[in-house]
């Protein structure tokens, strides 16, 4: 993957980019800055943490369009394109082929949903390079799904409720804010970083014990989640 990236003065520049708060125009910055070749990002609450941005500030950036979530909780630069031209020797496909394929490419090279198919326009690769990059990237999924996929079928995680979640919280008496524990896992699919999430209740502890650190009696954890909270589920 290319270690560089660019943008366009024709999207920072733009009035509708630069009336965004300075907070979203951060976090856009650093979803580019961690994209693959193609401008999907699935480290949501890395960039979250890094630009010390909120969930608001991404359902900002979904609203005004300049990026594309998909349901697994990927999402897309919209202007990627724009931004990025790459060498074929230096690009390297992205590895959710499933959401580009419901991507179009208008001619100004914005990804919309649907509409022209985005192959066209991508680097030409070798047909042999293509089936060999498949083969490893089957192989490596096939490794890393193998001991999850077992693990989920005796403990196959149950999204909670706000009930659930505002009954745990008033039992341990803590200051999380259990809306605001359910908003932020709700908009990012109830996922910890790359993995799926396994104990909610863990989670609810780990935002306990910032609150506890923090001292500020407000639930702002999520706001800066990041991938803290992996080493706790």
């Amino acid at each position: 993957m290319a270690e560089r990236r660019m943008f366009t003065k024709k999207v920072t520049n733009d009035d509708e980019f630069i009336s965004l708060p300075s907070s979203a125009q951060a976090l856009y910055f650093h979803l580019n800055q961690e994209a693959d070749d193609d401008g999907f990002n699935k480290q949501v609450q890395t960039a979250l943490f890094k630009a010390h941005a909120s969930i608001d500030d991404l359902k900002i950036l979904m609203l005004k369009n300049f990026v594309i979530r998909f349901e697994s909780g990927v999402i897309v630069i919209r202007h990627w394109r724009m931004h990025n031209t790459l060498r074929k020797d230096r690009y390297t496909p992205t590895n959710f082929q499933d959401e580009l394929q419901l991507l179009g490419l208008k001619e100004s090279g914005e990804y919309v949903l649907g509409c022209q198919t985005v192959a066209e326009r991508l680097p030409q690769v070798k047909s042999e390079e293509v089936r060999e990059d498949k083969v490893r990237l089957d192989k490596g999924r096939l490794e890393e799904d193998a001991p999850q996929s077992v693990a989920a079928s005796n403990t196959r995680f149950k999204k909670p409720t706000l009930e659930e979640i505002t009954a745990y919280c008033t039992e341990r008496k803590n200051n999380v804010d259990p809306q605001a524990f359910f908003d932020f896992y709700e908009s990012v699919g109830w996922r910890v970083g790359n993995k799926p999430m396994k104990d909610w209740k863990a989670c609810v502890r780990t935002w306990e014990r910032r609150e506890q650190t923090s001292g500020s009696g407000k639930s702002t954890a999520g706001k800066a989640n990041g991938d803290k909270y992996k080493r706790e589920d």
